[in-house]
């Protein structure tokens, strides 16, 4: 029996987007679930980065074995750049990883981001959903520091919930 390789393709590329979906709504399903156990004095957005810590907390350490120092910094950064973009990626963004113009340096950039989409459906406001994505790599990068002993950071320079355009964050070497 001959395969349709269309058919194949696009029922794969359907499964897909439900999963990153289901990713984003499993979120803020869950949010709504501590929100309500946690009573109505509860801050919102500390429960989101709460959850968040703990999550990125997990990542950080399945990121150990992957990265490594043996193609010197630039290689280092450009590899962990790539890995934090890749995270964003299964969830259904649009990302891509540059050199910044100075050494140890680099930028991660988002132009498409499915989070909002889903914060809105579930009523959180747009900061919030910024303040999660900026902790969840920070979060990331303190077992990875720690681990190779490499003061690193990232800031957000850009954020798409406030209106700019696209996420721009810059990882870098701290001093």
């Amino acid at each position: 029996m001959p395969v349709n390789a269309e058919k194949e393709i696009t029922t794969l590329w359907r499964n897909l987007h439900n999963a990153q979906g289901e990713i984003c709504k499993t979120f803020y399903r869950w949010r709504e679930a501590a929100l309500e156990i946690a009573g109505p004095d509860a801050d919102e957005t500390e429960v989101a980065l709460k959850a968040i810590r703990v999550i990125g907390k997990d990542i950080g350490k399945s990121f150990l074995p992957r990265l490594n120092w043996l193609k010197g910094e630039e290689a280092f950064l450009m590899n962990l750049g790539r890995a934090l973009a890749g995270i964003w990626a299964n969830e259904g963004a649009i990302t891509s990883v540059e050199k910044g113009e100075k050494e140890g340096e680099v930028f991660i950039k988002c132009t498409r981001d499915p989070w909002p989409t889903y914060a809105k459906e579930y009523g959180v406001p747009m900061e919030e959903v910024a303040q999660c994505r900026e902790k969840l790599f920070q979060t990331i990068l303190e077992d990875v520091s720690l681990f190779f002993n490499i003061p690193l950071a990232i800031e957000m320079l850009k954020a798409i919930p406030r209106g700019e355009g696209m996420y721009l964050f810059r990882l870098y070497k701290a001093e």
